[in-house]
């Protein structure tokens, strides 16, 4: 359906534009395109007045009845403005619904009519209003949303900028824990390693040298032990900084500087004279008694950390008990020793026959005071000679071995053989040392025949070098150790001497190896002896002693004592 208007006048523009509301609102046409098609033919027709001429709207809907159509509206311009080029103007607008025939949208021609329709006119802009008042809302209300929401998220921000403060300090936190977990165990894995290298030594002198080499440059940058030997050292001020002296009369550490030290048990003194620019820590020696010495330290850098000086102060105490050990050690050695020697008498001269002796105390620990060698004569002309070993070390197994020695003289007196003379020894130490244990070997001499018999409980065999140079083991079965808690007869074996034969008795010091044991150091010793000829032994048996010692102990440690006796036999003893 097509309608067409012709526009000349003010009043041909509203009735038209009126008409095509009336109309585009009979289509379906909504009322907000309605309202916008309106105003802009509205503005349009106004620049055609203004121009004059007759201007001609048509409008026209294209589409079946089934489908939805379109509302075509056109402004033809008037010829005048046609041909000055005037294009046309247009809109298109769907229209959903299809109107009635019989009604055109004409209003009528008169004032009322027009006014009436001018006031209606209002309807579309009204509902337009509406709407926008609606969308005025809804846009604040979206805006108030938003608004919420930009808190919202503000909050979150500020929360999740709370917890990333608090996150990064627990790790900052548990950072610093490990840190000092991993300084606290290292302080810790180094003083037990330390303290393992200073009570491994039983030489004070040694504990002293390493000191320095377990805490330079780590924790010290110089290290000084002053160790007193005299009761008077501890007050003696030269050459020794004036905190040590303090540190020495009163037993407690110190710290000299021209700062504060502010280290845990520390006692803060003036910086030393001999050395203003370097810090001092002066930590004494402590024993039960009174302090060994004091221990002066300068430290890696500017000062120490409180917890290094809490743990050099704890290593110079356990320093300070190895040291303290090992003195007592060496004096209780010093002691054994020279019981022990003062227990080995001089040899016998025999006729006939050459002796010689050789103790070598051990030269780790106390593992000394248990191994004796003796020679003396019986009534009746016989020889004696036994070496022995008493178990245990130091001072208790070197009065044991002495009262053995003791008991083995007064036995030999009535004359009993060598086999008889360990059973009683035996049956002595059983009931005067129960818990205590010995090994011995005892060889008999006697001028009148070149006859050797022997006896042994427990201790390694003698050794027999043979004139022609042949070494043969005398390993007949020997009696157990003497003092075990058991009742035996040891027996005695007999052996025929030939002129230039050598017999060595020794004890286990000087054959047996940790790693090897005490075979192979038996075989040894009889390679060894085989290598003399009988000339050297006739000439110098005191110098073939040494020489045979030598190769035996030149890869032993020496951490046990060790005893050899030579006896020589040159024959012609009854002659």
């Amino acid at each position: 359906m097509m309608r067409t208007w012709q526009i000349t006048t003010v009043t041909d523009a509203a009735r038209a534009r009126i008409s095509l509301a009336r109309l585009a609102a009979a289509y379906g046409v909504p009322t907000v395109e309605r309202a916008r098609l309106a105003a802009a033919l509205s503005a349009h027709l106004r620049q055609c007045l203004t121009k004059g001429g007759t201007w001609r709207l048509t409008m026209d809907v294209a589409g079946s009845p089934a489908e939805e159509g379109l509302l075509h509206v056109v402004v033809t311009p008037s010829p005048e403005a046609c041909a000055a080029g005037e294009p046309l103007w247009e809109v298109t607008v769907p229209c959903p619904e299809t109107a009635d025939a019989a009604e055109d949208g004409t209003v009528a021609a008169d004032t009322a009519a027009l006014s009436e329709a001018l006031l209606g006119a209002d309807e579309d802009t009204a509902v337009v209003l509406d709407k926008l008042t609606e969308q005025e809302d809804l846009v604040l209300f979206h805006r108030e949303e938003l608004h919420q929401t930009n808190q919202g998220v503000l909050a979150l921000h500020a929360e999740l900028d709370a917890a990333g403060r608090a996150q990064r300090e627990a790790f900052a936190a548990e950072r610093s824990a490990r840190k000092e977990a991993e300084s606290a165990r290292r302080r810790l894995t180094f003083l037990a390693d330390a303290s393992a290298v200073l009570t491994a030594s039983l030489n004070h002198e040694e504990i002293v040298r390493r000191l320095p080499d377990l805490l330079v440059p780590e924790y010290a940058r110089s290290v000084d032990v002053w160790l007193f030997d005299h009761e008077e050292d501890r007050d003696r001020s030269a050459p020794h900084p004036a905190a040590a002296v303090v540190a020495a009369r009163t037993g407690r550490p110190q710290y000299a500087a021209d700062h504060p030290g502010n280290l845990p048990g520390v006692e803060d003194q003036p910086p030393s004279a001999l050395d203003p620019g370097r810090p001092l820590l002066c930590v004494p020696l402590p024993t039960r008694r009174a302090p060994l010495g004091v221990l002066t330290l300068s430290p890696p850098g500017a000062r120490w950390d409180p917890d290094d000086a809490v743990m050099l102060i704890e290593l110079t105490r356990r320093a300070s008990i190895a040291i303290d050990n090992a003195r007592r050690f060496e004096h209780n050695r010093d002691i054994a020793e020279t019981l022990q020697r003062a227990l080995l008498t001089d040899l016998p001269t025999t006729p006939g026959l050459s002796l010689a002796a050789r103790y070598l105390p051990a030269t780790h620990g106390l593992n000394i005071g248990g191994d004796w060698y003796d020679a003396f004569p019986q009534r009746d002309g016989g020889l004696i000679t036994v070496i022995g070993d008493v178990t245990g070390h130091g001072l208790h197994a070197a009065v044991m071995m002495s009262q053995l020695r003791t008991a083995l003289r007064a036995y030999a007196v009535d004359g009993d053989s060598p086999g008889r003379l360990l059973t009683r020894l035996h049956r002595f130490l059983h009931h005067l040392q129960p818990d205590l244990y010995a090994t011995a070997v005892i060889a008999r001499f006697h001028p009148d025949e070149p006859t050797l018999t022997w006896a042994a409980a427990g201790h390694p065999p003698p050794v027999l070098r043979l004139p022609d140079g042949t070494v043969r083991t005398l390993d007949a079965k020997p009696g157990a150790m003497l003092g075990i808690p058991l009742t035996q007869e040891i027996a005695d074996h007999t052996e025929q001497l030939a002129p230039g034969s050598t017999l060595a008795l020794y004890t286990d010091g000087l054959v047996e190896r940790r790693a090897q044991g005490i075979d192979p150091g038996i075989e040894r010793l009889a390679t060894a002896l085989g290598r003399f000829r009988s000339t050297e032994l006739d000439a110098d048996l005191e110098g073939s002693a040494d020489r045979l010692l030598h190769p035996l102990l030149s890869d032993s440690e020496r951490d046990d004592d060790v005893c050899l006796l030579l006896c020589h036999f040159q024959g012609g003893v009854g002659s």
